[in-house]
Parts: structure tokens; C-alpha cells; sequence
């Protein structure tokens, strides 16, 4: 007769979960490092084909994209008309005809060509190379140089008018524009003096000298501004050389400074060289999206009316909070105020971009609103300020206007959290300006890039996720599917012993907000031990840490370190975009937050779930604001977090720019004492707390997030009398994160410090040769 047995006595039977064998080699060899390199981007790219799909348009409506493949790469010619896609020419024999032309040799799949022009009857094309300017006939396969461009590629230092006639440029703090026929140049102001200069965008850590302007539709006026930084503060770096260093001053505002970057607006009349200055105080250096004025390579927030009378533009205050839209008449300098929204935390009018748009031809504005908790758009009269209607709602995000068509009253957009499934996935949307139903147009269960043709009639869509390889096809205005043009082959990849991440979500802090997240184990994982873990850390609050949702063969180096016998996790935490508001606005007024207390809690979650994670041996790496993020967790979590690696960190948004501390943390206050709302958030303020081992490293040139920031850490753990580790690298600018010796002491200090390995010795990057084989 059997006995019942009671399930608690048969799950003490069983061997507990926390006594299982951790995972502990007492060393690692070069070959255990040369298998984790092998995970790098560098090498699993060059495994993958077909996967990237970005179309460039032609006039006629058709496209072409580079396609690479096995032997190369190859130019490949859609016509979405006619349902047609095939290559754009025969490349050996464009090849041969080149390397005649240009006296020197082509390889057929290595062109390496910049611009490509094919007539609509496909027997010539025009076609820029690293050689010069070529026209090529098709049927005969014979090219000749051809004139520089027509009127020749400007550069990045001049702005085109819409006529192609004219090129604006800054010259001696003031204005100027070139005839591009004739050459001759012509200033259009004469008072610009340094730190007070015309359409210049140097401001804190960006540097460019490409002018700031918007002309006009037809070409015969300029928006632009006078930058004023004269009282502004000053940064000062200075070259390690052999002799005297070189310095570097230039102006860096800082929250609680009383002087910031002023924009004193002004529209210029090219003929006369006219300035009109708009009546209006000078506007804060701020824009409703990006850091600075410039988001995605243009001038955010201004738009000219399609006869060049006004211009619509949006002021934002200096703490991001206020965002007026306002109307100036571009001949008298009038402005007067449409509307004005305001936020207690920050507003923003989209992600990345600006997505507020001026409908023309009936005065009216699409605007950008999270009112509700959630991104969407509005309709109003541009008149009267007056809201007309809502064009979207419910409990997801508008993320990018793509395109509106003032015609059929319709917009298309990027949005996300609409469908089932990962919230982070990017669908494109259609919508009538009057609102009612939003059409999908990108059905496929996927994070999704598109483009869209000029005319719009034609969507190239491009779609995949972390585990999936891309799909691109070409799709008609209302989503129907017309033409395949790739399907990634990755397989190479797979036979090189690649393996995709894991995706997971757990719960944020609260118990209640989804999280997700991707996880990576080593090709070698044994499920009977226990993995020490590792947090690839990037807090935002402008990204997170995981980053796209499409595919890509590695994510920096976090499958890399799971080689090494580590499980990788990122996790996107509360305080990051694209979820609602107030999932954005978490730790608003708390930077020093970061998102940690969710990446804890998330891990914790894990290792109940998993048990070949070893909570014990918990570490923590990131660059920039994942460099705050890594010290301040190994700081604020010292019986948690055991081994930190840290690089570039903005350890006290005090010393790092205005426009960022400002923006997610607030205005800078001080109290009676001298205290400050920013102390808390410093991580040298919590330097008694390091228990575990902590590795800061940066960059001496670091015009981004100047290294005095980590200095105050190293000061404080001195002052502490705690150990640490401490690197700075000569004359590296922000971006050294990946440099091999940098990756190398991040790979050896998790090796080290928390597997408990000794790495090997005589390893270094790039020596092991990687075919495709």
C-alpha cells in the first residue's frame, strides 16, 4: 500500500537550489578570451547579410540600397511601381568601366560608392566614388568623369537654399552666403563678436561649424539667432604632451548658474542683408526634445509658413518645464503668443524629434502632448490657439511623425505600446487629422524601421526583433505588402556559435510596472551551476539600457562577458522613454535614483526564477550615464552589488551641463544652510559606503562629461580611506568605453573580482583571424 507523501517533505528531499556548485574556474585562458571576442560586433557582423535595407530615393519614386552579401557588397534598384527589384547595373563590368575612367582598379563588389543616379530607362548613371564624379553608360559599360556635382557638395560648414542658389555660412562670428555658381560671397551681418556670434550651436559639449538656420521656402529670407554665451562660465581641459600642454577653454554652463546660452532670435533678408531682430526676450538655449537646439542634425522647434510671412516656433524655458508656441511676422519682427503648455517635471514635444507640425494652408498645428499620461497629438488653430480636436488616444505613445499629407488631412507616425507583445516594438500608423480610427499599416509582431517614399505612395519597412533577423519589404500607402527585398541570412552567424538573448520582464519596484529586458549566458552554460551575474547598466532618462528592439549580432560586449562565465543582464527601468509619463518621470527631482532600485529588484526576480544565478556574486559596468549609474550602484547598494566597473560617469550633474541636470532633475535650490537639492544625487556624497570593488576610469579630453566629475568620487574614497581602482586615459575624448584596453581591464575585473578566475596574461585584442567559413 502506497503512502501519501506530504509535498513539503518532497521538496525538502530535494538538493536546495542555493547549494548548487557554483560556477568557479581558478583561471581562464587566451582561448577563453579569443571565444569571447569572437561575440564582438566587429566579427558577427561581417556574418550577416541581407539585413540592412536603407533605401535612398530617387526623383522618379524609384530606390536603391546597398545589400551585403557574402562575396561583398552589391547596389540593388527597386521600382515599387512596377514591382520590380534587381540589381542596379552589373557590377563586374561597372567595375572594369570605372577603373578605365579613374586609371586605377575597382573591385566589382567593393565600389564603395556615395551617391548613385540611375536614369528612369536604366542605361546610364551618374555615380560618386572615393576617385571622383563618374556618368557611366549601361549598355556599353564606358564611364567618364562628370563635373563635381552640379554645383558641387557644399560641406557640413554651409546650409543650401531651397533654390540650390545659395549657401549660408559663419564666418568671423557673423553670417555670410555663397553664390554657387559664381562663387562670390556676400555678409549678411556685421556685428557678430565672439561668444556672440550668428547661427553658431557651440555650446557645452557641442561643437559644430555648421550654422544654425532655417531658410525660407523661397529661398529669399534666413531664421536664425544671435547665441549669446558672453557671461556664461567657462570649462577648461588640457592636453597631456611632452612640453607645455595645450588647453582647451571654452563655455559650459552649469545648473545654478546665473548665466546660460541666450538665443536672441532674428530673420535676415538675404537681398538686403536685412536683420530683423523678433521682438521678444531672448530665448533659454533649450529645445522641446533633444539637449540641445539642434535634434537629428536640424534646427528643433521652428517652422516658416509656406509663403515665407511668419515663422511658428516654440520657446522652451530654462528648466524645460514651459513650452509656449509662438507666431512672428517675419518682416516687423511681431510676436504674439498662440499657446503655452506646462509640465511639473519637463515637457517634451516627442522622442528625439520634435513632433509638433504647422498645417500651412489652413493655419492649424498638430501638437505634441503627454497631458494624459501618454504621447499623443492634437489639433489646433493656429489663429486663435483654440483646440479644434484630438487626433489620438488611449493607452500608448505616438513616437515620430513621419509625414502629413495637408491634402487628404492624414498623418503617419511611428507609435508603440498600441499592440500586444513587447511595448517596445515601433509600428507604423496611419490617422485622419480629424481624428477617429488609427490604422496599422506594419501588422507583422515586430519592432519595425521604415521609410517612406517622397510622394508618399510606397513604405519600405524593415522588421525584426532582439531573437529574429530583419525582414524588408516594400509596402503601398495602406500597408498591403507589394515586393520582398531581403530576408536576413544569419545563418553563418549561428554556425559561428552565436546564440540570440534571451528576453524576460519582471516587476519594477512598485510589484506592479512590467520591466523588460534581455539576458545573455555563455555558449558553454551548465544548468546545474550557478553563474555570477552582471548588470549592463545604462539609466537614461533619455534611453535604457537595452536600446533598439530590432535585431543587431551583438549588443557591445554583454554576450562577450557571458563568455567569460557570467550572466548579462539589461533592463530598461522605470525613468526611462517610451513607456508613459509617468513610468519617465519616476525619479524626477532624483537622479541619483537611476533606475536602481528596479534593476535590484528585477535581478532578484531572476535569480528566484533561475537558479544558476548566484545573487552573491552580483556586478554592476556602464559608460556615461551608466558610468553614474554603475558607481552609484555599488555605493548605494554595497551589500548587493559586489565589483563595479565604471567609465565617463556624470557622478554630479553639478559639474556637467546645464540643459541635462536641469531638465530631469529640476532647477538648482539652495536652503538656509547651504545645502542643496543636488547633494543627494552626487555619488561622492556616498563614497564611506564602498564595501566591494570598484574600478572608475576616464577620459582627460572628455569634452562631453569632463573628468573632474570622477575626480570628486576619487577624492571622497580617498578622504573615506577605501580602496579602489582608478584609471584615466591620456588625451581620449568620451567615447574610450570600447578601446581594447579598456574592454580588456573591464573583462579582467569581473574575471578577477568576481568569478574569483585569473585571467590570462598574454591575451590582446584582434590577434585571432575570423573567417566567414
Amino acid at each position: 500500500m502506497r503512502r501519501a507523501i506530504p509535498l513539503v517533505f518532497l521538496f525538502a528531499a530535494l538538493p536546495l537550489e542555493a547549494q548548487r556548485q557554483p560556477y568557479a574556474p581558478t583561471s581562464l585562458s587566451v582561448e577563453d578570451y579569443e571565444r569571447a571576442e569572437r561575440r564582438l560586433g566587429a566579427q558577427t557582423q561581417t556574418l550577416v547579410y541581407g539585413a540592412d535595407v536603407r533605401p535612398t530615393w530617387l526623383d522618379d519614386g524609384r530606390f536603391w540600397y546597398r545589400n551585403r552579401i557574402v562575396e561583398g557588397e552589391e547596389y540593388v534598384l527597386v521600382d515599387a511601381t512596377r514591382r520590380l527589384r534587381g540589381r542596379a547595373f552589373d557590377h563586374a563590368r561597372l567595375a572594369t568601366a570605372l577603373g578605365t575612367a579613374a586609371d586605377t582598379t575597382f573591385e566589382p563588389f567593393a565600389l564603395s560608392l556615395s551617391a548613385l543616379e540611375v536614369t528612369r530607362d536604366g542605361r546610364s548613371l551618374t555615380t560618386e566614388t572615393r576617385h571622383g564624379r563618374f556618368t557611366c553608360d549601361l549598355q556599353a559599360y564606358r564611364c567618364a568623369r562628370a563635373p563635381a556635382g552640379g554645383r558641387g557638395d557644399p560641406g557640413r560648414a554651409l546650409v543650401v537654399s531651397p533654390d540650390g542658389r545659395l549657401a549660408a555660412f559663419v564666418r568671423e562670428h557673423d553670417l555670410w552666403v555663397r553664390d554657387l555658381d559664381t562663387g562670390q560671397e556676400r555678409r549678411l551681418t556685421t556685428d557678430g563678436q565672439k561668444d556672440f556670434a550668428y547661427a553658431t550651436n557651440n555650446a557645452g559639449w557641442t561643437k559644430s561649424d555648421r550654422p544654425v538656420l532655417l531658410w525660407s521656402p523661397d529661398s529669399r529670407k534666413i531664421a536664425t539667432f544671435k547665441h549669446d554665451g558672453r557671461a556664461v562660465g567657462e570649462m577648461v581641459l588640457a592636453s597631456t604632451n611632452v612640453g607645455h600642454p595645450r588647453a582647451e577653454i571654452w563655455k559650459y554652463p552649469l545648473p545654478g548658474d546665473s548665466a546660460i546660452f541666450m538665443i536672441h532670435r532674428v530673420v535676415i533678408d538675404v537681398p538686403t542683408a536685412t536683420v530683423t531682430r523678433l521682438n521678444m526676450p531672448a530665448d533659454a538655449h533649450r529645445s522641446t526634445t533633444c539637449d540641445h537646439i539642434v535634434c537629428g542634425g536640424r534646427w528643433a522647434d521652428i517652422e516658416w509658413t509656406p509663403d515665407g510671412t511668419r515663422l511658428v516656433f516654440v520657446s522652451s524655458s530654462r528648466d524645460h518645464k514651459q513650452a509656449i508656441l509662438r507666431v512672428a511676422d517675419a518682416t516687423t519682427g511681431a510676436v504674439r503668443d498662440v499657446f503655452e503648455e506646462t509640465e511639473e517635471t519637463f515637457f517634451e514635444s516627442g522622442f528625439r524629434s520634435s513632433n509638433w507640425r504647422l498645417l500651412g494652408s489652413t493655419d492649424e498645428v498638430i501638437w505634441y502632448s503627454q497631458r494624459d499620461d501618454w504621447g499623443h497629438l492634437y489639433l489646433y488653430d493656429l489663429n486663435t490657439g483654440r483646440l479644434k480636436n484630438r487626433i489620438t488616444a488611449g493607452s500608448w505613445n505616438v513616437l515620430d511623425v513621419l509625414r502629413v499629407d495637408e491634402a487628404s488631412r492624414t498623418v503617419w507616425f511611428l507609435g508603440v505600446g498600441k499592440e500586444r507583445g513587447d511595448p517596445y516594438f515601433r509600428y507604423l500608423y496611419r490617422v485622419g487629422l480629424n481624428g477617429g480610427d488609427v490604422t496599422l499599416l506594419t501588422p507583422d509582431s515586430a519592432d519595425h524601421t521604415v521609410s517612406l517614399s517622397p510622394n508618399g505612395r510606397f513604405i519600405v519597412d524593415s522588421w525584426s526583433t532582439p531573437v529574429k533577423p530583419p525582414v524588408a519589404a516594400v509596402r503601398d500607402a495602406r500597408g498591403r505588402q507589394l515586393v520582398v527585398l531581403q530576408e536576413a541570412d544569419i545563418s553563418r552567424l549561428v554556425q559561428s556559435g552565436w546564440q540570440p538573448p534571451i528576453p524576460f520582464s519582471v516587476k519594477a519596484r512598485d510589484g506592479q510596472t512590467d520591466l523588460h529586458g534581455l539576458m545573455y549566458r555563455p555558449s558553454h552554460f551548465d544548468s546545474t551551476l550557478a553563474y555570477p551575474i552582471v548588470n549592463r547598466i545604462y539609466p537614461g532618462p533619455q534611453a535604457g539600457s537595452v536600446g533598439t528592439r530590432s535585431f543587431v549580432s551583438s549588443r557591445s560586449d554583454a554576450q562577450a562577458i557571458a563568455e567569460l562565465g557570467f550572466v548579462v543582464v539589461e533592463l530598461d527601468a522605470m525613468g526611462t522613454p517610451l513607456r508613459s509619463k509617468s513610468f519617465h518621470e519616476a525619479y524626477y527631482g532624483d537622479m541619483g535614483d537611476n533606475g536602481l532600485p528596479d534593476q535590484v529588484a528585477g535581478m532578484r526576480q531572476l535569480a528566484q526564477r533561475h537558479p544558476w544565478i548566484d545573487l552573491e556574486r552580483a556586478g554592476i559596468y556602464g559608460h556615461s550615464g551608466g558610468g553614474f549609474a554603475s558607481t552609484g550602484g555599488i555605493l548605494r547598494y554595497p551589500d548587493f552589488f559586489k565589483v563595479a566597473v565604471s567609465q565617463a560617469g556624470n557622478h554630479d550633474n553639478r559639474v556637467y551641463e546645464d540643459d541635462w541636470g536641469e531638465k530631469w532633475h529640476g532647477l538648482l535650490e539652495r536652503g538656509p544652510d547651504g545645502s542643496s537639492n543636488y547633494d543627494d544625487q552626487a555619488n561622492q556624497s556616498h563614497a564611506q559606503n564602498l564595501k566591494g570593488k570598484l574600478l572608475i576610469a576616464h577620459g582627460t579630453l572628455d569634452d562631453n562629461v569632463p573628468f573632474y566629475s570622477t575626480l570628486l568620487v576619487v577624492d571622497a574614497l580617498i578622504a573615506a580611506n577605501k580602496k579602489f581602482d582608478f584609471i584615466l586615459f591620456p588625451n581620449r575624448r568620451h567615447g574610450f568605453g570600447n578601446e581594447p584596453y579598456m574592454m580588456r581591464l573591464r573583462w579582467d575585473y569581473f574575471v578577477e573580482h568576481l568569478l574569483g578566475a585569473k585571467p590570462p596574461e598574454d591575451f590582446s585584442f584582434g590577434r585571432q583571424r575570423v573567417t566567414s567559413q
